[in-house]
């Protein structure tokens, strides 16, 4: 299947709610990940656990471990009615230490507005 050209409007809506992802993440913002995520929502976590849309709520009301998260090598890939948005996130947690991870989150179009089927967070090791 090819990349269909996205509109402008379509991948800056994307890449606003990806932000708006790690906002919600850092200001533990579960109402805003109750109204994005889809009913039949799965987290692939870093540790390989899967996380229902119930338990990724729970996990979200509590403060991250992370005092910042940096975003960068942000990719919108439009498929027709389906979006992949993959980044690199670097972060320092709360005891100073930093680290870094990548993720996919899958979006599908529900009738005008975009909603989170999946993710996938992988730790980066070096």
């Amino acid at each position: 299947m090819a990349i269909t050209a996205a509109t402008a409007t379509d991948e800056s809506t994307l890449r606003f709610l990806n932000d708006k992802y790690i906002e919600a993440f850092m200001t533990c913002n579960v109402e805003w990940y109750r109204d994005i995520l889809a009913e039949d929502f799965r987290c692939i976590a870093v540790d390989g656990s899967i996380l229902n849309k119930d338990n990724f709520l729970i996990k979200a009301a509590k403060e991250p471990t992370v005092s910042e998260y940096r975003l960068s090598d942000v990719d919108v890939r439009i498929y027709s009615d389906v979006a992949l948005v993959q980044a690199t996130g670097s972060f320092v947690r709360k005891d100073g230490t930093r680290g870094k991870n990548r993720y996919t989150d899958v979006y599908v179009r529900n009738g005008s507005n975009w909603e989170v089927v999946t993710a996938q967070i992988t730790a980066v090791t070096s």
